[in-house]
């Protein structure tokens, strides 16, 4: 019996393509200690030798340019094919803007171009990094800076764990007595159903590049800065699931002849907005953060190409702040850059949302219809027109309870994951919610079979397309994500947001009231991006187990068969003749596979607070947890 368990541990699922390293038998042991006692805390599943990601370099490619591309992945683009020929407009590529996180426990394949903690935070050129979550590790994150400046980086952890007697409140503040160079600062939290549920970074580095560059001589060393916003918290368990990360350029300071700020709001997915928008942010949290806001001031974030979207705990009139300068937050927020979004109106769009957590919809679908879905449909036309309307296809991915004791920490995972489906309302709203979910993992099985659900037909178009594996199935899903596919194929993306707000009311903004007054109770942070902001023509295409979009793919076939027949230089008039210059694809990082799995009728989404019987793959049942 303990061998039969034993190679059970060693691979979960011999036909699914994540495969998961072997545990050692004392974090073994020590989970399963944690399990007797219920203590599914932050420091459950820290597995100490599973803590050094392994992210094998991007393979070398024959042709290779770099245009404006997130800092040190460069983009990749075909040119001097042909003799005498050295256009380079025929096709760019550019890596996802949006990453996923290393999981500690995956298989180095499936951790190909993926972002660590320690990529965030080990830079020894950092002086100063602010830290925005909702739960930390002090010690965790420690461990993740360079060694050589641990003890020095300041550190300032922004939380919004107000009551004194908060388990992370006091485990914050225990920490920060220990270590001088970490400072708290408690968010305020003005409603009693809110939460500080942000996840960003802000690292202030030193410029080494400042001290060699001969025109900077007669000035002080300017710093840069670098903004990272993701979907983990600050804990070891986080890092063993799947994860997001969006990260700036490293932004220079400003130069002494930049022009002053506009008066007039500059452009939705340019920087200088970005910037704008950042400031209003930070502002919420008031004078605690000055030290902060004062210095973001001197920084150039032109590079940026992205929109903020964000939520602050705020009453908002939207009728009046639409005719005005301020931020919107929550949906109204996404709405407004939604509709600086140009899609193709003539199709029928797919949009996907794929989130950790629901909570209280309402027993009735009023909200998610004619607030939420309505926003997620907003778009604006070639033309300039504004559409408005809920005809889109939708679905929300979310995981079983399969998938949650088959994922890296089984049953531990479940702990962060949650969907109410026990108590009345719960029960109303799974029934309008079941016709969208689909499974997180593809290879999901029945709960009244051995057989995996829903699974497509040998040598259908639905298999073939299955094969699209993002390498995620086995871990639990933390990420936040929402993509409007342009049409149900699911082979180009009109936009995609990353964030830490889940599917709520708190998160989101409630419905508006008769006065055009939308309550929103929570922080949270997230981006929007489009192909839009890469350049006119620019195609946005779903990478599986890369970053990199290549020739070939995506419907350029055509284009690497003229390559690869020496037609280039033809294959350049014709383009010139028709008035194109070239094509752009910017990949986006998948976290999920396709084509979705919608759930069977039997099928249930995964509920933290229900007891399961059903022993995960490391041998434990479930017991249920109480959420207050």
């Amino acid at each position: 019996m303990h061998r039969e368990h034993a190679a059970k541990r060693q691979r979960i699922n011999a036909d699914s393509a994540d495969s998961i390293e072997l545990l050692p038998t004392a974090d073994l042991e020590k989970d399963q200690k944690i399990h007797s006692n219920l203590a599914f805390t932050a420091n459950s599943m820290n597995l100490s030798s599973l803590n050094e990601p392994i992210s094998p370099p991007l393979k070398k490619r024959v042709y290779s340019e770099v245009i404006d591309a997130p800092e040190a992945r460069p983009a990749s683009g075909i040119h001097n094919v042909h003799a005498g020929f050295t256009d380079t407009s025929l096709v760019k590529s550019i890596p996802s803007p949006i990453q996923l996180t290393t999981v500690e426990g995956l298989s180095a394949p499936n951790n190909i171009d993926t972002v660590s903690l320690q990529d965030i935070l080990g830079d020894p050129l950092i002086k100063e990094c602010w830290i925005f979550n909702y739960l930390f590790d002090v010690e965790f994150i420690l461990s993740k800076c360079d060694e050589d400046i641990r003890d020095r980086v300041q550190i300032k952890i922004i939380h919004g764990s107000w009551k004194k007697e908060d388990s992370n409140r006091l485990h914050i503040e225990e920490a920060t007595s220990q270590h001088a160079n970490i400072q708290s600062i408690t968010a305020f939290m003005p409603e009693a159903f809110g939460t500080h549920h942000s996840k960003m970074v802000i690292n202030i580095r030193h410029d080494n590049s400042a001290q060699s560059d001969p025109s900077l001589s007669l000035q002080p060393i300017a710093d840069r800065i670098r903004i990272i916003i993701l979907t983990a918290n600050m804990i070891p368990r986080d890092w063993r699931m799947c994860q997001a990360v969006w990260r700036s350029p490293i932004l220079p300071f400003l130069s002494p002849s930049a022009s002053p700020p506009a008066e007039m709001p500059a452009e939705i997915g340019s920087g200088a907005r970005f910037k704008t928008d950042l400031m209003e942010y930070l502002s919420a949290y008031g004078a605690k953060l000055r030290t902060l806001t004062v210095q973001l001031v001197n920084y150039d974030f032109s590079k940026i190409r992205g929109a903020l979207v964000a939520s602050v705990p705020a009453r908002q009139n939207i009728r009046s702040i639409e005719t005005h300068t301020k931020k919107l937050w929550g949906w109204p927020g996404l709405r407004n850059i939604l509709r600086r979004v140009p899609a193709d109106s003539c199709k029928t769009p797919y949009i996907v949302m794929q989130v950790s957590s629901v909570a209280s919809l309402g027993s009735g679908d009023t909200w998610l219809r004619e607030t939420f879905l309505q926003t997620l449909s907003t778009t604006s036309s070639e033309s300039g027109e504004l559409l408005s309307r809920p005809k889109a296809r939708f679905a929300l991915v979310f995981p079983t309870a399969d998938s949650i004791r088959r994922s890296i920490d089984g049953y531990c995972s479940g702990g962060s994951i949650h969907m109410k489906t026990q108590t009345p309302q719960g029960i109303k709203q799974l029934e309008y919610l079941r016709p969208l979910l689909c499974h997180w993992a593809s290879d999901a099985l029945s709960p009244s079979s051995t057989t995996i659900s829903n699974t497509p037909t040998r040598g259908s178009k639905q298999a073939k397309e299955a094969l699209r594996g993002a390498g995620r199935r086995r871990a639990a899903p933390h990420i936040k994500t929402y993509l409007r596919f342009s049409d149900d194929t699911m082979t180009q993306i009109d936009w995609a947001v990353i964030t830490s707000a889940n599917l709520s009311m708190q998160a989101w903004g409630a419905k508006a009231t008769v006065a055009h007054e939308v309550r929103i109770c929570s922080y949270e942070i997230g981006v929007v991006v489009w192909p839009g902001l890469w350049g006119v023509g620019t195609k946005m295409v779903p990478m599986f187990g890369k970053d990199m979009p290549e020739v070939g793919q995506h419907g350029d076939t055509w284009l690497e068969q003229a390559v690869k027949s020496n037609e280039a230089q033809e294959l350049h008039e014709q383009m010139k003749g028709d008035g194109k210059t070239g094509s752009t694809r910017i990949g986006l990082r998948m976290p999920y596979d396709l084509p979705l799995v919608p759930y069977g009728r039997d099928e249930m989404p995964w509920c933290a607070t229900l007891p399961d019987s059903t022993l995960d793959w490391m041998g434990r049942d479930w017991p249920g947890i109480r959420i207050d």
